[in-house]
């Protein structure tokens, strides 16, 4: 933080400040100050500091200010769309059957190597600009539908230029231990040495802040996940693991020994799976629009995840095929009505928790140190975040320490 930055005061809100551990740590007429990038001063407008010398002021009018929200867990650059899969689940399909018909993951990925470079790019551009016009400031964007080294990369470099071009931080995560290409059918230990063999590249191109892959029987074995974290450990590269989400394949356990950042979906988490979740400090993602969208009914153990002290994270999963939503406050409102959180649980989640899950220490809470990444609302109350659904209230963002304008999709 630069000291010789012009101090900007933000007044007149109602201030979330997450601050403790518990509680929405609210300020009423409250303020905040920040300098640059980052936050230098936060507290009730009456106790402002005297004699400050402010360069700009901003008049919040009574607004909600809460920490700008994290969506932590998403696969927002592909090609097409699988509507007609959600029609064939409708009259019976399962998840799992799709798959192993030749739909599901695959399918997508013969578009998104079809789509031009330029489709991708506008494509995951309104998508992102959907998120943000529900108070995302900072996003997670996980490779996985191009499964070869020319079309990951492709989908990582749209990322990459997310980032680049909109008042927003992305932070990318390869996901090519996603599901086997048709290529490579049959041969999937093959397929995982490609996968090994193409990931220093994309590293050394600087695309890859994580790695992920998908632990499932209809995808990749715990033996063949760890292959994938063995190179990502000595490339100095965070893991997660989408784990636990159809059957019990231990991987939660697995991710954990490699101190993974987070575990994502987890309805069929097991007790071994949380104790070493909870030893190694790993962020429990919680998926609500897959588990709804695919009508899942065995919940994760919220209540276990809560007794061994493992944060809980909420994230849109934002995909063509099990969660097409574009809509965090949506997930808030899913998280609590069927995963059972309070409303200051799910917030916590797309904020203070998603930022851990994402390795971000300076954000997600309203505190002096943490970056100037804000949403203010025209609410009155944090918990009508998870309350109204399909509302989209008046939303801005602030992202380090600036105005996002509005961008036309």
């Amino acid at each position: 933080m630069s000291a010789s930055a012009p101090l900007t005061l933000w007044h007149r809100a109602r201030l979330v400040t997450l601050a403790s551990p518990q509680g929405w740590g609210l300020i009423d007429q409250g303020a905040l100050l920040t300098r640059g990038e980052h936050i230098e001063w936060v507290g009730a407008e009456a106790d402002l500091p005297a004699g400050l010398e402010v360069a700009q002021c901003h008049d919040l009018g009574g607004a909600l200010l809460t920490p700008g929200l994290i969506d932590a867990h998403t696969h927002l650059v592909y090609g097409g769309d699988r509507a007609r899969e959600f029609e064939l689940r409708l009259q019976g399909a399962s998840y799992e059957e799709i798959a192993q018909a030749g739909g599901g993951i695959v399918s997508t990925v013969a578009a998104t190597r079809a789509a031009s470079d330029e489709h991708l790019w506008q494509s995951a551009r309104h998508r992102a600009l959907a998120l943000m016009a529900e108070g995302v400031t900072t996003l997670e964007v996980k490779s996985g539908y191009g499964l070869s080294a020319e079309h990951e990369a492709r989908c990582l470099r749209v990322a990459r230029r997310l980032g680049a071009e909109l008042p927003l931080t992305v932070r990318t995560t390869c996901l090519s231990a996603h599901a086997l290409p048709p290529e490579f059918a049959g041969r999937a230990d093959d397929y995982i040495d490609a996968v090994c063999a193409w990931l220093p590249a994309l590293q050394a191109e600087g695309l890859v802040d994580a790695v992920d892959a998908f632990c499932e029987r209809i995808a990749f074995s715990p033996a063949q996940t760890q292959r994938v974290f063995e190179v990502a450990r000595g490339l100095g590269l965070p893991v997660k693991l989408h784990a636990e989400q159809l059957s019990d394949q231990g991987g939660a356990a697995l991710a954990a020994s490699f101190g993974a950042l987070s575990c994502d979906h987890l309805e069929y988490l097991s007790e071994a799976g949380i104790a070493a979740m909870a030893q190694a400090g790993t962020v429990a993602m919680l998926l609500p629009g897959a588990y709804y969208f695919l009508r899942e009914s065995k919940l994760p153990p919220i209540a276990a995840l809560r007794a061994a002290g493992v944060p809980i994270a909420i994230a849109t999963d934002h995909n063509p095929g099990s969660s097409p939503t574009l809509s965090p406050l949506l997930m808030l409102n899913m998280a609590c009505t069927l995963f059972h959180l309070t409303p200051e649980e799910a917030l916590r989640g797309m904020t203070q928790h998603a930022a851990q899950a994402l390795g971000l220490a300076d954000r997600g809470q309203l505190l002096a140190g943490q970056r100037a990444d804000l949403a203010v609302w025209g609410l009155h109350h944090p918990n009508e975040l998870a309350y109204g659904f399909g509302q989209r209230p008046a939303c801005r963002v602030v992202h380090a320490g600036r105005w996002a304008a509005p961008l036309s999709p």
